[in-house]
């Protein structure tokens, strides 16, 4: 089991910007966190919580503006990954490092 609070302090310090979800696309009570890499362009981490479980999505994908991050779906999905060990956090991290230089 990852430590959820270690995600998010990095990503708080790598200027990802906390969104608050309106939409129904993620997950109710999810708390997202989005940085743009490219035009339109947006790595997002939504970070689900329950009692039993915790799971990070990390994506990449577009969408129309950043405001609509958290309101509406992205127009495309360009990756998809459920992060729930730390070995799958690192194979996120390298497949960031070749494609996109994160």
């Amino acid at each position: 089991m990852m430590n959820h609070q270690t995600v998010i302090r990095s990503l708080k310090s790598k200027s990802f910007t906390k969104i608050i979800n309106k939409g129904e696309w993620f997950e109710s009570g999810a708390t997202i966190y989005a940085k743009e890499i490219k035009d339109n362009i947006y790595l997002i981490f939504v970070m689900l919580k329950d009692v039993e479980f915790e799971n990070i999505k990390a994506l990449i994908a577009h969408f129309e503006c950043f405001s609509n991050i958290g309101i509406k779906e992205p127009t495309q999905i360009m990756f998809y990954l459920s992060i729930q060990e730390k070995e799958d956090l690192h194979y996120f991290k390298k497949y960031l490092r070749q494609q996109i230089k994160v």
